[in-house]
């Protein structure tokens, strides 16, 4: 017996609306295939129309047949970590609970110590274990400058190509940035507001391995060179100094506090802890000038700073001696009157390797700007580091200057201070923009760039 929606289908012909039960089992078959092809037809026609109607992809009417499962987030916290001890992993804005962050106790102050954060750390990863890949060289650059405007015309303006010259190296080697100008502690101002800054920002980001502290004042003058991280594999602090001028002549610049890496262990909390006690917060603030000032007797003025109290730290608590780095090698930080005058005698020695470098001379994208300083340093590293070499200073730092309110030291000019920065910061400028097609030609002129025609320099 033949259903109702087969006799009145308007693809069978009217003669056949009686079936006949008579009808041999191929006529059947024939006539399913014609059905079944027709509606086939009239489907097609059917989307076919409806992408034209509407052409948003979104809209299609297929996209509800799609056999993908759909992805359910559970409110319970117990499956995110269920899924990160799993070791499956977890996206990087998904947050397991709970954690060190809620613990109503935790302090981001510098005056409260932090206590077993190896152990938090360590926790906080496990739970977020994308993060675990290549942790050994996360790096979070910070640096910060003062809430107010600048005193200097021109301040504003030098603060921010400082700061361009931070994100453009971090940009290049994949580090973070955090850039501050609010004071942390009320009273820790000046050279001593980097502490509770460096402080917070390794609670703040768990994941990070080191911490690199860098003056505003200061410009990384070798864009393409990169922490050599495995060196410092068994040490938590690096600073630029000599062992001799601080353990034997006991001199205040023996180091330099303005730029450094710290470790994010709980050996640093405890460092920074202790450091910080000689800061203008504590009761003791003044009497700690004095005993800086007795052991330090180059020390010129009397009042507690950063860098005589790190200094102090070293010669009087052998504890904290084992596991920090006073890196002399290579300019981790170098004074910008001893680099300023050399910078266009450098470019032209790199531009004679590139010469006779063909592969220096290729254009590249600036994703791949690390792979290309890998290959220009079997050339450069015959010239050593350090002072009267022809490699690019790492960092060239102008201490001294006072950018912002102006108030240089009298041993030099403000003049030769904003020359010497626009010098270096364009000198870095030029190995950045190489990548855009452009450089400066005239160190002095900032405003202008000329393009870099092909095969240059050759």
């Amino acid at each position: 017996m033949v259903s109702q929606q087969e006799s009145s289908s308007p693809l069978r012909p009217t003669s056949m609306a009686k079936s006949n039960p008579n009808r041999s089992k191929s006529s059947y078959i024939t006539d399913s295939v014609l059905f079944v092809g027709g509606a086939m037809v009239a489907l097609l026609l059917f989307f076919a129309m409806w992408s034209f109607l509407n052409p948003n992809p979104l809209s299609n009417p297929l996209s509800s047949f799609s056999t993908k499962p759909k992805t359910e987030i559970s409110d319970d916290p117990s499956s995110l970590l269920k899924c990160a001890s799993s070791g499956q992993d977890l996206k990087p804005n998904i947050d397991p609970s709970p954690n060190f962050y809620d613990d109503p106790n935790l302090s981001y102050s510098i005056e409260k110590p932090m206590k077993n954060w190896d152990e938090k750390r360590r926790e906080w990863l496990r739970q977020h274990p994308s993060f675990g890949s290549g942790g050994r060289e996360r790096v979070l650059l910070v640096s910060g400058s003062q809430p107010e405007p600048c005193r200097n015309p021109i301040g504003d303006h030098l603060l921010l190509r400082f700061f361009k010259n931070k994100v453009d190296y971090c940009r290049i080697h994949g580090y973070d940035i955090f850039y501050n100008n609010n004071l942390f502690h009320p009273k820790m101002k000046t050279f001593w507001a980097k502490i509770p800054a460096v402080r917070s920002a390794m609670i703040a980001h768990p994941e990070a391995e080191w911490v690199y502290w860098v003056d505003s004042d200061a410009a990384f003058t070798d864009m393409e060179f990169k922490l050599p991280l495995e060196k410092y594999k068994d040490h938590n602090l690096i600073v630029h100094g000599w062992a001799h001028l601080i353990y034997e002549e006991h001199s205040w610049v023996g180091l330099n506090a303005g730029i450094f890496l710290i470790r994010n262990c709980q050996w640093s909390m405890d460092f920074m802890e202790k450091w910080a006690r000689m800061g203008p917060q504590t009761p003791q603030y003044n009497e700690w000038g004095k005993t800086q000032k007795t052991l330090f007797q180059d020390k010129l003025y009397p009042e507690s700073d950063d860098q005589t109290g790190l200094a102090y730290l070293l010669v009087k608590e052998e504890r904290w001696r084992e596991k920090v780095f006073l890196e002399s090698e290579y300019y981790f930080e170098g004074y910008w009157l001893d680099i300023v005058g050399t910078l266009e005698n450098i470019t032209e020695k790199y531009l004679k390797i590139e010469k006779g470098v063909d592969g220096l001379r290729r254009r590249h994208a600036e994703k791949v700007s690390e792979y290309y300083g890998e290959i220009r340093e079997e050339y450069v590293k015959v010239w050593g580091g350090g002072r009267g070499s022809f490699r690019r200073p790492f960092i060239t730092h102008f201490a001294g200057c006072q950018p912002c309110s102006g108030d240089h030291n009298e041993l030099f000019s403000g003049e030769s201070c904003w020359d010497g920065m626009q010098k270096a910061l364009n000198f870095a400028d030029n190995q950045v923009l190489r990548s855009f097609g452009f450089v400066h030609k005239n160190l002095l002129d900032s405003a202008a760039v000329s393009p870099v025609p092909f095969d240059f320099p050759a």
